[in-house]
């Protein structure tokens, strides 16, 4: 007869088996409703982290928005005060140029005043005087020197004043590329979402970097940059100023001493030819004396010789009257006549002999003093052409450079 196999094993009771039923619902009753708390926890999680990650993108989005808005309104400022800057820059480096041009001008009149100085020392004897012409021209020597080492001293200051500007400047661009880079970085970070393709984890990504500062720091960084520029635009404006005034300055001077050095040289040309003249009509004059002179002395001469053969007329009537014989030799009218004759004529012999030699001396002192009116002429005929040297080369002052041509390049400079 066949046997019934039997499963080797534990056997439960019903009982336990509805226990088991009971206790496998139960758990599972309890793990619904954690899973309902875990779904509806993670549900208001989620809603709660997807609002505040939306509301913090919005803030931040918000917040490189008037970043970017900051930063341009700085970089919109650094741009102004950069073409501030640059216009300054230029005006200063004309006005430098204007000073430099002025200061090369000076060479002429300082080289004209010099070579007047150098024409007069070639004046001789009694013209060699210390008049207001040569005082005019060593004041003018000096008017020169100091307008020079003034426009000098503001060709230094324009040019140490470029190198501070130009120092403002680089910090004003090195500030604005940074603020460019800064935009460009922002407007980037601005334009990221999750759907950007550049995207990804980074390390350690909120860590400070080195070098980082303060949003004052920031502030006052641009700010004092700008402040500096401003200072040193102020600073250019006013030394601008001062040096076209200096130019106009020194320019007035040198054209008002220029003016009362002419004036001086034409006032001691006039007064030069009017003792030209004066000689000139006292040597005429000295000349015609001089020929009345000499015709006098010939006729004194011509007189003395008359009378001495008068005399000797006398005498030998006198002398033959005394070979008379006996009685005739008597003391008559006619001896007397005679005698009062001889007398008479030597009288007038020695009256005339002492004229002549009166005349003769004149003469002598008529001529030492046409010698000296002629000397004197040619002392006053070589300063009148030594200061008319001096007008002449005085023109180059006047007549533009283009137009003059100077005949000789007294000190071997190259004509300016």
């Amino acid at each position: 007869m066949a046997m019934l196999s039997v499963k080797p094993g534990q056997r439960f009771t019903l009982p336990n088996w509805h226990t088991n039923s009971h206790l496998i619902s139960a758990d599972a009753e309890r793990q619904r409703s954690a899973s309902h708390q875990v779904r509806q926890e993670a549900r208001a999680l989620y809603n709660e982290t997807n609002n505040q990650t939306k509301w913090d993108e919005h803030d931040n989005h918000t917040r490189l928005a008037e970043r970017i808005s900051s930063v341009n309104r700085w970089k919109e400022t650094l741009d102004k005060c950069l073409a501030d800057i640059d216009a300054e820059i230029d005006a200063l480096a004309k006005v430098k140029e204007a000073a430099e041009r002025a200061l090369q001008a000076k060479n002429l009149p300082l080289d004209v005043s010099i070579e007047c100085l150098t024409l007069r020392e070639s004046r001789r004897a009694i013209d060699v005087v210390r008049d207001p012409v040569e005082e005019e021209l060593h004041k003018e020597v000096k008017v020169i020197d100091k307008a020079k080492r003034e426009l000098q001293q503001r060709v230094d200051e324009a040019f140490e004043q470029l190198c501070l500007l130009q120092e403002a400047r680089q910090q004003l661009s090195c500030d604005h590329q940074r603020k460019m880079e800064a935009l460009e970085i922002d407007r980037m970070c601005l334009s990221l979402n999750v759907n950007s393709p550049n995207i990804s984890f980074k390390v350690n990504p909120t860590r400070v970097p080195d070098g980082s500062t303060a949003l004052d720091e920031w502030e006052q960084n641009s700010q004092r940059n700008k402040e500096h520029a401003e200072a040193e635009i102020k600073a250019s404006t006013e030394l601008r100023e001062a040096t076209v005034l200096a130019i106009a300055q020194t320019n007035n001077e040198l054209e008002a001493q220029r003016v009362a050095t002419e004036f001086s040289l034409r006032k001691r040309i006039r007064d030069l030819e009017r003792a030209y003249d004066e000689l000139k009509w006292q040597e005429q004059n000295t000349l015609e004396e001089i020929a009345e002179m000499e015709e006098d002395i010939r006729r004194l001469e011509e007189g003395l010789r008359r009378k001495t053969k008068d005399l000797k007329v006398a005498h030998t009537r006198l002398e033959t009257r005394t070979y008379r014989p006996h009685m005739e030799l008597c003391r008559d009218q006619v001896q007397y006549g005679l005698t009062d004759e001889v007398h008479q004529l030597e009288g007038t012999i020695r009256a005339l002999r002492q004229k002549l030699a009166e005349s003769q001396d004149a003469l002598d002192a008529l001529f030492r003093q046409l010698h000296r009116i002629q000397t004197d002429t040619g002392y006053k005929a070589n300063s009148l052409v030594l200061d008319n040297k001096c007008l002449d080369s005085r023109r180059k002052l006047v007549v533009p450079a283009e137009k003059f041509v100077p005949e000789v390049d007294t000190f071997n400079r190259a004509a300016n």
